[in-house]
């Protein structure tokens, strides 16, 4: 099993549905089925659908997660799980602000679920870092919150600032400020766009978010000086395939543009987005590029690296982290 960086994940979407449905049941949220096997299924959108459709299921997961206990418990079950995917490094997103509903201060929620990753890399030794989302249609003010926030949590595992949420009549360009609070703070940065909006999201991402990679981006390639922006810049894409089929932003796994961008030169990395809300693992979307869209195992490989390339770590851990990952690819590949 090929060694893989997991970049674009998020926490309220990748609870396991034993945990879901547990914490539904002790904290008195209805639930829409009677057992966790149910659950799981109920979960996953139709392929097809919309972004917004997509976006809906989390109100069913954020429900459980208003509790220090519960944000620790699913932050370190989701490093466990990663680990036993071969997934060697992760980042893992989620928006704060959607965890006080029930009285949690911003950093309280931080704490919580730096000490359920803290958890999971001391059980897998996998490290885990996070970052933190605004959202499109919060106000502008909130996004600095937040971006402020992830600044201050710089010691507490974020590596990196993020905007989220439906694209439709909310533009990055919006949020500029924000971006200019993580750039200054000494973050990453990272957009959702290109995915239910057209090129022009994208380089709103660019431009205003200051974005260093993109989120999704399936629509990037409408745009051939924008590809060759993203390819000359080397600005990776986070490809999530199965969500973009969810969600309508790719009509097929072989028709998504992830060998398109491959192909071009771009930086990619391929990601679950949502573990729970797309039913998959990273090792099963690596099996849809290899059978969908005739990936080589040598160009798996290459696809694989790529992600740990492309990771918001501290240099020096990068490059200790590819060292190791160059090695095992070396001995799983046969090569020297």
């Amino acid at each position: 099993m090929l060694p893989k960086a997991e970049l674009h994940l998020h926490l309220d979407g990748s609870l396991r549905p034993g945990t879901l449905f547990e914490l539904s049941r002790t904290s008195g949220v209805e639930l829409p089925v009677s057992d966790p096997e149910a659950l799981g299924e109920w979960m996953i959108p139709e392929v097809g659908g919309t972004l917004e459709d997509y976006l809906e299921r989390f109100e069913q997961t954020l429900a459980v997660l208003q509790t220090r206990e519960s944000l620790i418990r699913v932050s370190r079950e989701l490093v466990e799980d990663a680990a036993a995917d071969n997934v060697r490094y992760l980042e893992i997103r989620f928006c704060p602000a959607l965890n006080t509903r029930e009285g949690l201060s911003l950093d309280e929620v931080m704490q919580a679920a730096w000490e359920g990753v803290q958890e999971g890399e001391g059980a897998t030794g996998v490290p885990a870092r996070l970052i933190v989302c605004g959202l499109r249609n919060f106000d502008p003010d909130v996004s600095v919150e937040l971006a402020e926030l992830a600044v201050a949590c710089r010691d507490r595992g974020v590596v990196g600032f993020d905007l989220a949420g439906g694209e439709a009549g909310h533009p990055a360009a919006d949020h500029a400020e924000a971006f200019t609070v993580a750039a200054r703070g000494g973050l990453g940065r990272t957009v959702h766009a290109g995915e239910a909006w057209g090129p022009d999201s994208v380089w709103q991402a660019l431009v205003e978010g200051r974005a260093q990679r993109i989120g999704h981006g399936t629509r990037l390639g409408e745009d051939h000086r924008l590809s060759d922006t993203l390819r000359d810049h080397r600005i990776p894409v986070e490809v999530c395939l199965t969500s973009n089929l969810q969600t309508g932003a790719a009509p097929s796994y072989a028709e998504h543009p992830l060998r398109a961008f491959f192909d071009a030169g771009i930086p990619v990395s391929l990601n679950t987005d949502n573990r729970l809300m797309s039913g998959t693992t990273l090792t099963r979307e690596y099996h849809h590029a290899r059978v969908h869209q005739g990936f080589t195992p040598f160009e798996l490989a290459r696809l694989a690296r790529m992600g740990f390339e492309a990771a918001f770590l501290p240099w020096p851990e990068k490059v200790a982290l590819l060292a190791m990952v160059d090695l095992e690819l070396e001995e799983l590949l046969g090569v020297g």
